[in-house]
């Protein structure tokens, strides 16, 4: 078989890791890729966003299955592009995408789902958004309805900086994806990702995981893309799960296809376990990241089956022996550490050079993953983004994963780059 992944992130890293590592797989391609990927197969150098230019790459390397890793080129149709000229795609069409791409029109969903969420407002109407904010008491929960690379949600605690941040995004603070906002309700509890692959019927659900979405030590700090996670997350026990199950996924599933757009790929859940049961904060089209990165670090088994099975159809008649290829009951407590240019996420600094990845990856159950970096003319490693690399580490129990992926980053020399020293502190107690 033959797999191209679009993408460029640690997220496309671990697919690409865990793919290649398959009896069913020949060649892996990535586009664009990072020099992760590239030791794994070739890289094209494109825009997973431009539909043009991923149709032609298809149509030259007629891979079995295409795997969409990030939000941009789910939102842009890319997957529906594919599809019409007859390829097998893992990620869901533009339509059902916008579960992520407007946050207002999941939470749309959620209410005429019956799905349990905060009490939200929808709006483009600048004064009409304040005057909701009066209505409400602090804490504020604001977010930008569109794509925001993670850090379009404010959680404001007077209604002061509730106001302002209103002001700032319908005026434009992340272009489109803010002029229009979502006005939530803060709700109390723990948060966590649960991750389900689906066929649009069927459903595989994953280890649950926690994902440390501020920039700074305590939970301090703005929003990020994710500076760390673990799983499985112990605060999400077996009847949570059914919880989540019955309430959230099942009637989004079968919403979505009597209403004409069946999900296909994997569903991101964002829940907040609260005193009265899960509810969900967000919904992803795609593998969270860094998330996805430690859920193939753990998972022993093979990914690649399940992955077809979602892409085509019939995971329902095929689902436990899907599980059991994946090696899914026997999954390794895993967690990962992200290092990040420092001025992350503001304004980070770009092309600091790094070495010792291959030390880290030395280490038993270590393993490095890339998301920004590049190689210069001469051969070294520089971070080109904000959340540069991610090193993760699977072990017998989580607090020996969570020391090992610590034990990997002292191995890391990266001066301009900066890391959170207590992931996962929080599930050890």
């Amino acid at each position: 078989m033959k797999i191209l992944i679009l993408g460029s992130g640690g997220r496309e890293h671990s697919l690409a890791w865990k793919i290649s590592q398959s009896p069913l797989v020949d060649e892996v391609f990535s586009a664009p890729g990072n020099p992760g990927m590239d030791q794994i197969g070739p890289c094209f150098d494109i825009d997973p966003t431009n539909l043009k230019d991923v149709q032609e790459l298809a149509l030259q390397l007629t891979p079995d299955l295409i795997i969409i890793g990030p939000e941009a080129p789910l939102a842009a149709g890319v997957s529906d592009a594919l599809r019409a000229r007859g390829f097998d795609v893992f990620g869901p069409s533009q339509q059902a995408a916008q579960l992520e791409s407007s946050k207002g029109f999941a939470k749309d969903l959620m209410q005429k789902y019956g799905v349990p969420t905060a009490a939200y407002g929808r709006f483009s109407d600048l004064t009409e958004a304040l005057d909701y904010l009066e209505t409400m008491s602090a804490p504020y929960v604001i977010k930008a309805d569109g794509l925001a690379g993670g850090k379009g949600v404010v959680i404001a605690e007077t209604l002061e900086v509730a106001e302002n941040t209103v002001e700032e995004f319908m005026t434009g603070k992340y272009g489109d994806a803010s002029t229009e906002i979502v006005i939530e309700e803060f709700m109390t509890g723990e948060e966590a990702s649960i991750f389900v692959m689906t066929d649009g019927e069927g459903a595989i659900y994953l280890p649950p995981a926690q994902d440390h979405k501020r920039v700074g030590d305590g939970d301090t700090g703005p929003n990020t893309g994710g500076m760390g996670a673990y799983a499985p997350a112990p605060v999400v026990d077996a009847r949570t799960m059914e919880l989540v199950q019955a309430l959230i996924v099942e009637p989004m599933l079968s919403g979505m296809a009597e209403d004409g757009m069946p999900y296909q790929g994997v569903l991101y859940v964002g829940i907040m376990v609260t005193e009265s049961g899960p509810k969900v904060v967000e919904f992803n089209a795609r593998f969270g990241d860094p998330e996805c990165q430690i859920l193939m670090t753990g998972l022993p088994g093979d990914i690649v089956p399940a992955l077809l099975v979602c892409s085509t159809g019939g995971l329902v008649g095929s689902h436990a022996a899907l599980c059991e290829m994946m090696g899914l009951s026997d999954y390794e407590p895993s967690a990962i550490v992200v290092m990040a240019a420092k001025g992350y996420p503001e304004a980070p600094i770009k092309g600091g050079v790094i070495k010792g990845v291959e030390a880290a990856n030395e280490l038993d159950g270590v393993t490095v993953f890339h998301a920004g970096t590049d190689k210069t003319a001469s051969g070294e490693l520089v971070a080109t983004g904000g959340r540069v690399l991610g090193v993760a580490s699977t072990a017998l129990n989580l607090k020996q994963a969570i020391d090992g992926a610590y034990d990997g980053v002292a191995k890391i020399d990266f001066p301009d780059g900066f890391f959170r020293k207590d992931i996962g502190r929080r599930a050890l107690g």
